[in-house]
C-alpha cells in the first residue's frame, strides 16, 4: 500500500510537468493564423483551382481573380521569369508563385524573412494541387535584388 501511495505521488508531479510543457511549447509555437490569399489565375486554368482547395484544407481562405493575361501581374509581382508559375497569390505581402505548399507559406509568414516571395518554378507533378505521381521540386525563396535560394526540397 505504502508503495503505490508513493508511486502515485511520484507520478502526479511529473503529470504536471508534462502539462506544463505542452502548455508553454503551444504559447511559444505561435498559434497557426489563417491566411487571406489573392490569387491571380488564368479562368481556363484547372490545376490553379486544385492549389486554391490546397490551401482552403490548410485552413485559409482566397479571393480570385481569373485573368487572361497574367504577364503584367507576374511583372508588377516581380517574379523573376525563371520562376514564374501558372498563378500569382499575395498574401501578407508576400508574392506566392505556383503550387508552392502551404506548410511552406506557413513557414514564410512565421519567419518573415526579408524577401519578395515563394515560388515553385513549372507545374511539376505532386504539388500542391497537381496531382499524378510525385517528382522532385524545390521551393525557391527569391528577393527584390533578384537573388534566389533553396527553401524547401520535395
Amino acid at each position: 500500500m505504502l508503495r503505490d501511495k508513493n508511486q502515485k505521488q511520484q507520478w502526479r508531479p511529473r503529470a504536471a510537468g508534462v502539462a506544463v510543457l505542452a502548455l508553454a511549447g503551444a504559447l511559444f509555437a505561435g498559434p497557426v493564423l489563417a491566411a487571406q490569399f489573392s490569387v491571380y489565375k488564368s479562368p481556363w486554368c484547372g490545376c490553379c483551382g486544385g492549389w486554391i482547395e490546397e490551401m482552403e484544407k490548410a485552413g485559409h481562405t482566397a479571393s480570385v481573380t481569373d485573368l487572361e493575361d497574367l504577364e503584367s501581374i507576374k511583372q508588377m509581382a516581380g517574379v523573376p521569369e525563371p520562376l514564374q508559375s501558372c498563378h500569382t497569390a499575395v498574401v501578407e505581402g508576400y508574392v506566392i508563385e505556383g503550387h508552392v505548399p502551404a506548410s511552406d507559406i506557413e513557414r514564410l509568414l512565421a519567419e518573415r524573412p526579408e524577401a519578395r516571395g515563394l515560388a515553385v518554378p513549372g507545374m511539376p507533378m505532386g504539388s500542391p494541387g497537381m496531382g499524378g505521381d510525385p517528382e522532385p521540386f524545390d521551393v525557391v525563396l527569391f528577393k527584390a535584388d533578384g537573388t534566389m535560394s533553396i527553401y524547401a526540397q520535395y
